[in-house]
């Protein structure tokens, strides 16, 4: 087979504050890092370039996409070393009362290859007293994405889509050999749910899995979990970072889809189960 199906991965972790410029420049310095060590695919997490609770200071920082600095910044340096960079999620303007949550996929030439807008809003209640409503300023997205890189097929979700697995279930089936997570769990969430959901949608999929993550207490005051993480498809942990902002690196060989694939095929076993086909017990059939 060769080597076209082995490239070097690198998931990259961060503490996003307030300044869009500061953070830009963060994760500039950490994706340059990670190109002089060789790798070819670079992930950052959601909320790369701005995290931030309060609504007016949001949406006075956040711009729409054409000639956004930040996009610039990031082309250029993908185009500089030569690489495809990943830009998990950031806030880009799509209107006076709405933003999108999007992930920017662009090629070593510098050009945007794919967008994903995050489809499965955030509006939480968690039991330590922390409300999030994601849908008061973002708008989601409505289209499931995949993108073609030289060594395989990639799927793109955001953070809180990790809960919804027929999404990956479906990207999978459609080729996906590879699923990006770029995220900012809760450090409450992550602790109880992060890695096992990681490790499930791995296994399920058959698919190596890079969860870029955020990690730390922000300036705007969230806590963020960290441990971005790199899943092979028989759900191995093979990189985990910390709770500091960082680089994690893997080697790998898209060949190792295949071989999980035949050990446990269920993806061509996939059944449909539609409303209609459900069996009522005579006790539900009494009550309705």
């Amino acid at each position: 087979m060769g080597n076209e199906k082995r490239f070097r991965s690198a998931v990259i972790q961060l503490r996003s504050t307030r300044s869009v410029a500061a953070n830009v420049e963060a994760a500039l310095k950490l994706i340059e890092e990670a190109g002089r060590a060789g790798a070819d695919y670079i992930l950052t997490p959601e909320n790369t370039t701005l995290m931030e609770l309060k609504s007016k200071l949001l949406f006075e920082k956040v711009m729409p996409e054409a000639d956004n600095p930040a996009l610039d910044a990031f082309r250029t340096c993908a185009e500089k070393l030569g690489v495809w960079l990943h830009i998990g999620g950031m806030p880009v303007s799509i209107s006076e009362s709405k933003i999108a949550n999007r992930s920017f996929l662009f090629s070593p030439a510098g050009e945007i290859e794919a967008r994903y807008d995050k489809i499965h809003m955030f509006d939480v209640d968690l039991p330590n007293g922390e409300s999030y409503r994601e849908s008061k300023n973002y708008q989601p997205g409505e289209k499931a994405v995949l993108a073609d890189l030289p060594w395989g097929r990639l799927g793109l979700t955001i953070c809180y889509d990790l809960r919804f697995p027929q999404l990956y279930r479906m990207l999978a089936r459609q080729g996906a050999e590879m699923i990006t997570v770029p995220s900012a769990f809760t450090k409450q969430t992550g602790e109880a749910h992060w890695h096992v959901l990681l490790r499930a949608r791995a296994i399920e999929t058959g698919c190596f899995v890079f969860a870029a993550a955020q990690g730390g207490d922000h300036e705007c005051g969230r806590a963020t979990y960290g441990h971005s993480l790199i899943v092979s498809p028989w759900g191995d942990i093979i990189a985990e970072a910390g709770a500091e902002p960082g680089v994690i690196f893997a080697d790998i060989d898209l060949a190792e889809v295949e071989k999980a694939r035949r050990r446990i095929p269920s993806l061509p076993h996939d059944r449909e189960f539609l409303p209609e086909i459900f069996e009522q017990s005579k006790k539900m059939k009494a009550a309705s």
